[in-house]
């Protein structure tokens, strides 16, 4: 009966092991000792008092739990269905605890994965904010130092307007007193003839000096100003030296040095040829200015002369040029006639040569003029052509036009007078008081062929410069003068 007791016994403790209390969760531990059995009232055994002690280790369950269907066991320590259910209930709760702790983990990784992206971009976005903050900061130096410099720079330019507003005063100024004093010159230059006759008359020594023609008396608006000096001294040197002074007044230096008589002389030369007259020898191909070879309708021989294609369309031919003052134009008839000086400076290319070319069709005529200040002005005529030999090479102009004034059209219709043959108007020669050949009237209002003054503005007894009165007066001499003809259109 003992045995039988202590089996059962083992056997109830044994499916309490398995099924009872110890299958909690599997993350409990389950330890300590079993206490020990109540004695049972009624129970053979209970006569002894027995205590068993079982250790059991900590494990899953994994297999059935077994209830024991004796009822050799009290209720209270007996495992039921009921039991069981428990456990499986309160199993399925912590599982689906575990898994929502699951589930908040790997959101809470989601999270921090995203947080640390986030901190990422935090970080670069920092990054780009300071680069853009270094930029701005780069260029708002920038733009001062720049508001800086054109602060300078509008300072500057103000300065120098100031200053240019100043000197434009001042060169006004000076313009001003200029033109007054030039004014002044010619007042007194004609004043000076005025003294000089009372002087001869009240304190003469009774000779007839030849009386001078009238001054001419035009002080232009448009005088230039810019001279380097006043001066009255002729220039004569020019790395050449002349046989006489040009501005002697003891008479006339006949010379038989004319074109036809000196070689070819340096500079641009064509050997094509002879051609009518420059045009002509535009017209068969040749567009570069320089020396041609010309014979016109009824010349005698061909003639050496400048032909300028490079003013006003071309085919211009070259009757007259000044410009150094190298060539002395105090000559005779013979001389003017036939022509002289040198082709590529300053020269005449002779009246007989003008009459031919001008008589081989309709011919206008350019004068054209430099200053001291390097301005060139121009008159230009609509018609031009002399008659010959017998009418004194008579002078035949057109209407006008230019921006050098009218100074030519009072000799329309007059001869050509030179120291040895007097066809002007003038009780005495012109050619003598103005120094050269021209087709003077008494004398007239233009003189390009008297003496080359250097620096513009002169001093003489007698107007004896190369001017042109409706431009600088009659003591403004020019620097540089040439005369055209070509074939009207």
């Amino acid at each position: 009966m003992k045995m039988s007791s202590w089996i059962l016994c083992v056997l109830l403790c044994l499916s309490m092991c398995v099924g009872g209390d110890l299958a909690l969760s599997r993350d409990q531990k389950v330890s300590g000792a079993r206490r020990r059995r109540a004695p049972v009232p009624g129970d053979d055994s209970s006569q002894k008092e027995c205590s068993y002690t079982f250790l059991v280790p900590e494990q899953k369950i994994t297999g059935p739990i077994c209830a024991t269907q004796g009822s050799s066991l009290p209720d209270k320590d007996r495992v039921t269905r009921m039991d069981v259910a428990d456990v499986r209930e309160l199993l399925s709760k912590q599982r689906r605890e575990m898994d929502m702790l699951r589930l908040l983990v790997d959101v809470d990784g989601n999270m921090v994965n995203e947080m640390k992206l986030l901190r990422k971009e935090s970080r670069n976005m920092n990054s780009r904010v300071t680069q853009l903050y270094m930029q701005l900061l780069h260029e708002i130096i920038r733009k001062r130092d720049n508001s800086l410099e054109l602060a300078q720079l509008e300072a500057r330019v103000l300065n120098a307007t100031a200053e240019a507003l100043r000197l434009s005063a001042r060169y006004r100024e000076l313009e001003a007193r200029f033109s007054t004093l030039a004014g002044v010159v010619n007042n007194q230059s004609v004043l000076i003839g005025v003294l000089e006759e009372r002087c001869l008359q009240v304190y003469g020594n009774h000779r007839h000096e030849p009386v001078g023609p009238p001054l001419v008396q035009v002080v232009p608006e448009n005088i230039p100003v810019s001279v380097p000096r006043l001066t009255n001294e002729i220039q004569r040197d020019h790395g050449r030296a002349f046989p006489r002074d040009r501005g002697s007044r003891a008479g006339p230096s006949p010379t038989g040095s004319t074109l036809e008589g000196q070689g070819p002389s340096q500079g641009n030369f064509s050997s094509d040829g002879p051609f009518r007259d420059c045009f002509q020898a535009m017209q068969a191909g040749h567009t570069t200015s320089g020396m041609f070879l010309l014979k016109p309708d009824g010349g005698e021989r061909p003639l050496q002369a400048w032909c300028e294609h490079e003013l006003d369309n071309g085919g211009w031919t070259v009757i007259h040029r000044r410009k150094d003052g190298s060539v002395n134009f105090f000559r005779n008839w013979e001389s003017y006639t036939k022509g002289f000086g040198n082709i590529d400076g300053e020269h005449w290319l002779g009246l007989e040569n003008i009459y031919h070319l001008g008589h081989q069709g309709d011919y206008r005529l350019m004068v054209e003029m430099e200053d001291w200040t390097e301005k060139k002005v121009y008159a230009e005529y609509s018609s031009f052509h002399l008659e010959p030999e017998s009418q004194s090479y008579r002078l035949r102009l057109g209407t006008y036009q230019g921006n050098a004034g009218d100074s030519l059209s009072s000799h329309n219709g007059k001869q050509f007078t030179t120291l040895d043959r007097d066809k002007d108007n003038f009780s005495g020669n012109c050619a003598h008081f103005h120094k050269g050949g021209w087709w003077y009237n008494a004398c007239g209002q233009t003189n390009l062929n008297g003496v080359w003054y250097s620096g513009g503005v002169y001093r003489s007894k007698f107007q004896d410069g190369i001017f042109w009165a409706d431009y600088g007066g009659g003591y403004y001499s020019m620097k540089a003068v040439r005369m055209m003809i070509r074939p009207i259109d």
